[in-house]
């Protein structure tokens, strides 16, 4: 079924040509006709099966010929990244036509944003925090939203945006279309759902319960003090055009980094306390080959989209096989091939068992021959944990003794306040100052930086 059998309008099957597309994905053989047609859509699919062009075909298709100067669709999604690919994408799909789109997000100066609301931008690309900033003005009206998008709906659950969302809800107009696209559906979700989809199409696609069939997965057993090293190892063999590389907090992302330009690996880094210019940089960076290494965190990761990623590694086991599956879904993208590779301590091999049912398969064990895993080299490793002996040649003691640091809370990366918070991280708060004493939107008129977009 190619994109012409939809009905698109022309200038839209001329963008899909310029950008090779030939035959829609499961997930857009299902979502672009109903979408076309005004229907509200509930899809649960995954990451990396061509979800931007589901919706936002149909928004295009359905904007092409409305009088301009008012914004009648928003997309809201968990991450700055993510708004802007998805910005990116909608400005590639529409090259031939008129209609335009702006991203809001935080980390940014309001100024830029606060003129598309303005002049009436035709569609609004949205974090949910930064969104609400700017709707605390008169200026922002959402009053003809025609057309709605919840993406990631799933994360940002995760994220603690649920109540933002539910507010945003409650300044749209009633009668509107609404796509709701998640991963999976939680209770919460599916609640949500009941409350603001009438009679939808409902599309289950490629709800992964294992990776796609195009990634080749390994395991690699190594003390957490060896892991750096192993990663160095690895690196420098040869045969990894490039790589995202997943860590748990922010500070490890740091010190991956740091660690991997120290021994003359081009890296770089992304994460939430990370400016929004930096972030920028450094995924423009690694998509042009500047930077052989990405070191992220999950948060910070959703809308990374690189289409020839060789490799994904998680230097720490991700908390749950729903975060497994969303990491190593960075490669093998588009029927790609990619690997997946998985740094494993001893007190990790329960968690990864957990990770093995819930994908269904046992994941292949790699030793690497050439690689000294008796031996810590404490002043090139950074370090992690886990002392020397015992189980791989690096850990002793009780296997369900979480070594210092290794584990910490998930929410290093999610919770704080409102736009520059689950976004991009506040400015640390002075001692004894209560929360609602530094918010950065204390005054009425939104401030217009250098740094806007």
């Amino acid at each position: 079924m190619p994109f012409l059998s939809f009905g698109l309008h022309a200038d839209l099957v001329r963008g899909v040509a310029d950008l090779g597309f030939t035959q829609p994905s499961p997930i857009q053989k299902d979502a672009i006709p109903a979408g076309i047609a005004g229907r509200d859509v509930l899809a649960c699919s995954a990451t990396g099966s061509g979800k931007t062009a589901a919706f936002g075909l149909p928004i295009l298709h359905r904007l092409i010929g409305k009088t301009r100067g008012v914004t009648r669709a928003l997309i809201v999604t968990p991450t700055r990244e993510l708004a802007a690919q998805i910005d990116e994408h909608l400005k590639e799909l529409g090259r031939h036509t008129q209609i335009r789109s702006a991203a809001v997000y935080g980390g940014v100066g309001m100024g830029a944003q606060r003129q598309a609301f303005e002049r009436g931008v035709d569609i609004i690309i949205a974090t949910p925090g930064r969104l609400l900033d700017h709707l605390s003005y008169k200026y922002a009206k959402l009053n003809t939203v025609e057309m709605l998008v919840l993406d990631e709906a799933d994360r940002m659950l995760d994220m603690g945006f649920l109540p933002d969302i539910r507010r945003i809800l409650q300044l749209l107009p009633e009668k509107k279309q609404t796509l709701f696209f998640s991963a999976t559906l939680p209770s919460q979700i599916g609640s949500l759902t009941r409350e603001l989809l009438k009679n939808p199409l409902t599309i289950n696609v490629e709800r992964q319960a294992k990776p796609a069939a195009g990634i080749t997965q390994t395991v690699y057993p190594v003390p957490h003090s060896l892991k750096s090293a192993l990663l160095l190892k690895l690196v420098q063999g040869g045969n990894m055009t490039n790589a995202l590389v997943f860590t748990r907090t922010k500070r490890r992302a740091d010190r991956v980094a740091d660690f991997l330009k120290k021994n003359g690996v081009s890296s770089t880094r992304i994460h939430g306390d990370r400016t929004q210019a930096q972030r920028t940089q450094a995924l423009d960076g690694f998509k042009r080959g500047r930077y052989q290494v990405l070191v992220a965190t999950d948060v910070a990761a959703r809308g990374i989209d690189i289409d020839a990623l060789s490799h994904v590694i998680n230097f720490d086991l991700p908390g749950t096989s729903e975060d497994y599956i969303h990491r190593v879904g960075r490669t093998a993208r588009a029927e790609a091939k990619g690997d997946a590779l998985t740094f494993v301590a001893p007190d990790e091999e329960r968690d990864l068992k957990a990770i093995e049912r819930a994908v269904s398969c046992a994941i292949q064990r790699v030793i690497l021959p050439d690689f000294d895993y008796k031996s810590v080299d404490t002043a090139n490793s950074m370090g992690g944990g886990g002392g020397g002996g015992g189980t791989y040649g690096g850990h002793s003691g009780n296997r369900n003794q979480r070594p210092s640091g290794n584990r910490p809370q998930r929410r290093d990366d999610r919770h704080t306040t409102r736009s520059e918070s689950r976004e991009g991280g506040p400015p640390p708060r002075a001692s004894g100052a209560r929360p609602w004493e530094n918010r950065q939107w204390k005054s009425r008129t939104p401030s217009v930086s250098r740094r806007t977009n």
